[in-house]
């Protein structure tokens, strides 16, 4: 049996970074409420949420032995989630050591894709990010450990008296602040990948950075649609960054963001080092043909 946590407030526990963070009701009513997504991937698995009140019997009958577990599986592992299962009674030896878990939220911090962004910068103070302003007006500030949608701010030529505290408190809290140029984004894909390997490509829809939903479009739709950008470059680009970066410190799912702009030019957004939803939608739409 393999056990499935669906754990969508994943992202906010690794802004906060303590194992003992309490997520908002609104994120554990959610993960109750669709905790069968995680089933889309995992079909022969026990899919439910780390707050289900079902889990601790679940967990029980495995520590006693009563049912073979093969893996326990998150939809991204974070100090709470392994905390939550440890509790209730999931044998440590099915769970990810400190050091993973560790690693796997570096790996998070929006700093690792530095590399192969464009024109992005890691800001560490007011007078930084109001330097910026000389070359380009229009930016979007990110908090590094955050995501779909969460911990972004767009500014225009200066900063308001919130922006600047905001800066001051996120590189207080997480060491910097990612600057990015503000884009004329016309799409948003994604490459997804489980360990190494490419899943598939994902195309969905933002609004105002938020994430809002997947277009179902298959791998061949996405390719022949987008084969007049600079799409299939960066996919290499980013394969061999993986290869080189990632896949030696980190086995499980992975998502990269793309913004394909209106200009041909494909630049990346994030990396996401979980499952993500454009994974479900992906295989969603093929097993539905």
């Amino acid at each position: 049996m393999k056990l499935c946590i669906f754990n969508p407030e994943h992202d906010l526990c690794l802004a906060k970074g303590r194992w003992n963070y309490v997520p908002p009701r609104s994120a554990v009513e959610f993960a109750l409420r669709d905790a069968s997504l995680m089933q889309v991937l995992y079909p022969d698995a026990v899919c439910m949420s780390a707050y289900d009140p079902q889990l601790p019997s679940v967990l029980s009958s495995m520590s006693k032995g009563q049912v073979h577990t093969s893996a326990v599986i998150a939809w991204g592992w974070d100090s709470v989630v392994k905390h939550r299962l440890l509790k209730c009674g999931c044998p440590e030896v099915l769970l990810p050591s400190d050091a993973n878990v560790d690693s796997i939220r570096e790996l998070q911090h929006r700093s690792t894709v530095l590399s192969i962004q464009s024109d992005c910068q890691e800001i560490y103070c007011v007078e930084d990010m109001e330097k910026l302003f000389h070359s380009r007006e229009h930016w979007v500030m990110k908090a590094p450990w955050s995501g779909a949608g969460r911990g972004l701010r767009w500014v225009h030529g200066g900063l308001s008296t919130i922006d600047r505290n905001w800066i001051v408190k996120t590189v207080r809290e997480q060491r910097c602040v990612i600057a990015e140029p503000r884009r004329d984004v016309e799409y948003n894909v994604a490459l997804e990948y489980m360990s190494g390997s490419f899943f598939g490509y994902s195309l969905f829809k933002t609004g105002n950075g938020v994430y809002k939903e997947n277009v179902m479009w298959t791998d061949e739709m996405i390719a022949s649609h987008f084969s007049h950008t600079d799409l299939q470059a960066q996919k290499e680009h980013v394969e061999q960054w993986l290869a080189d970066r990632v896949w030696p410190h980190y086995q499980g799912p992975l998502g990269v963001d793309l913004m394909v702009c209106a200009d041909g030019s494909v630049h990346v957004a994030e990396m996401n080092v979980r499952h993500t939803m454009g994974m479900v939608a992906h295989e969603r739409l093929r097993v539905v043909g």
